[in-house]
């Protein structure tokens, strides 16, 4: 279970990433680099990391759930995902 901090400075993020979208998107097609610099760091969209929405875990991220691989494995086997189920042959 990842520190509740990391979670709380990844949505912050997130969030400033939504924020400057437009202005950067400006920025960037009129070519004005000096200006681009002065928006915060957090408001690149690079600097975000998908984690785990249940538990925060960064690595392992399965990007269609928006899970981690264990959790995901967890909630297979539990039958709580529609339409996924352990394969035999």
């Amino acid at each position: 279970m990842a520190k509740e901090s990391l979670k709380a400075r990844e949505i912050k993020r997130q969030a400033l990433v939504n924020k400057y979208a437009e202005k950067r998107k400006k920025l960037k097609t009129e070519g004005n680099y000096i200006e681009l610099q002065k928006l915060p760091k957090n408001a690149s969209p690079v600097r975000l990391h998908n984690r785990c929405k249940l538990t925060g875990r960064p690595r392992g991220y399965i990007r269609i759930f928006g899970i981690s691989r264990i959790n995901f494995r967890e909630m297979a086997l539990n039958g709580q995902i529609p339409g996924v189920k352990k394969s035999s042959w």
